[in-house]
């Protein structure tokens, strides 16, 4: 049963959520002028069909809690309840990041860009659905989110509308797998499914494969980001960010996966595989994630990763744990470059496209 919280309950979440750093989701915004002023043409018959899809609306009655979630979930306990609500929060705050974009996306091109105005608001709506069916799944663990502090707090990162449209597609296609490659175990591991919520996930994905679909045609609608040498490095540079940020957090937040029954390690490697190969029908080049070295790295980052978070624990005056930190961070660099200059995969001879 969802019950009321204290205020401070609801302002230290919060303020958890507003703490940034490089594993925390964060709020965006861009450049709307370059958005409204973008040529569709080569990909707006996609856009249409996919905005046809987005309009029926397959799954406005399934974030609709069912009376399995009528219970109390104080079983749940220790690390595993921990690691849990560590999950909904970051979750969460993801979701509604994503609904705030979004949201002030379609605002700003009403009038100059009526087909992407429509279209960024029924994203807005899908992940405001997501976040709010997240923040019940909170409370039923004595904590939920005040997004309203939230949308009045947010501290904005701005992004160039080019960044925008590479992390969000590859956001939404990595939560794609990451949902679906969860649902899918638990199917087979019903077991572990101590929670509700991951009977949800499979049409829950489709939403985050519809929103990278959309973010596909927008990236290749504009021929800067894919037939250009520029548009290779950012590709890779992208790809890399985004992995690394899935291992280290994955890494970071193993107790969730051992309660789902699942290898953290083993988890992480075939998200990332899978992300890989979706993003070579849009990237015009990709991480080669099989050789030897790639994740090899990543997981050095991620041992680097918690020994600072080790540091960070400690009582130590920040200044102090800053220069500690310096000698694991600048390894952390050493290693993605290393991944970085990797020879790459060019997704565009794999397509068999002769530029």
């Amino acid at each position: 049963m969802v019950t009321s919280l204290p205020k401070q309950s609801l302002e230290a979440v919060s303020r958890k959520a507003l703490k940034e750093s490089i594993l925390t989701p964060r709020f965006y915004t861009t450049d709307f002028e370059t958005a409204a002023t973008m040529d569709l043409s080569n990909q707006e018959t996609e856009l249409q069909a996919m905005l046809a899809e987005m309009r029926a609306d397959y799954n406005r009655h399934h974030f609709v809690r069912d009376e399995v979630f009528n219970q109390s979930w104080d079983h749940i306990t220790g690390e595993a309840r921990q690691a849990f609500i560590d999950y909904l929060e970051r979750s969460c705050v993801s979701e509604f990041s994503g609904f705030l974009l979004f949201k002030e996306l379609s605002r700003k091109l009403k009038e100059r860009s009526p087909l992407l105005s429509e279209m960024f608001s029924l994203m807005a709506r899908d992940e405001a659905r997501h976040a709010g069916f997240l923040n019940k799944a909170m409370s039923d663990f004595g904590c939920t989110m005040d997004l309203r502090h939230l949308t009045k707090n947010r501290v904005y990162t701005f992004f160039p509308l080019e960044w925008v449209i590479y992390t969000v597609y590859l956001s939404e296609k990595i939560g794609y797998w990451r949902y679906i490659i969860i649902y899918r175990h638990l199917e087979k591991h019903p077991e572990h499914q101590f929670y509700p919520l991951f009977r949800y996930f499979e049409s829950w994905c489709q939403d985050e494969n519809r929103h990278g679909d959309i973010f596909k045609a927008l990236l290749r609608s504009q021929p800067k980001l894919w037939q250009t040498w520029q548009s290779r490095l950012w590709s890779r540079f992208f790809l890399l960010t985004v992995f690394a940020t899935h291992t280290l957090t994955v890494h970071e937040r193993t107790g969730f996966y051992d309660s789902l029954g699942l290898d953290p390690t083993e988890f992480d490697a075939e998200v990332i595989r899978k992300t890989n190969e979706t993003a070579a029908r849009a990237f015009p080049s990709v991480l080669d994630t099989d050789h030897p070295e790639f994740l090899r790295r990543l997981h050095c980052c991620s041992d680097l990763n918690l020994k600072m978070s080790e540091i960070d624990r400690t009582t130590q005056p920040q200044w102090v744990k800053a220069i500690r930190k310096l000698p694991f961070q600048m390894a952390i660099v050493g290693h993605l470059l290393r991944i970085y200059w990797i020879k790459p995969i060019d997704a565009e001879a794999l397509r068999g496209i002769v530029r």
